[in-house]
């Protein structure tokens, strides 16, 4: 786990091993989430690079009789 500081202005800088496994650039930006006593940051994503996920995935699914 890595740890950062906190500089006087309240900046911190990601670790480089963050960064490059979470595919992250200069200038991206993130939402910051107050989330049961800690921080989360979310990568904020284009749309477009959603695409595609979900290839595989299996949408047939039965249907109960009762049901339309």
């Amino acid at each position: 786990m890595a740890t950062v500081t906190i500089s006087p202005k309240f900046q911190v800088v990601i670790p480089r091993e963050v960064r490059q496994a979470m595919g992250l650039q200069p200038g991206e930006k993130m939402e910051v989430i107050q989330y049961q006593g800690r921080l989360e940051l979310i990568p904020q994503r284009d749309i477009r690079s959603l695409r595609g996920f979900l290839k595989g995935v299996r949408t047939r699914f039965e249907r109960d009789e009762d049901r339309l």
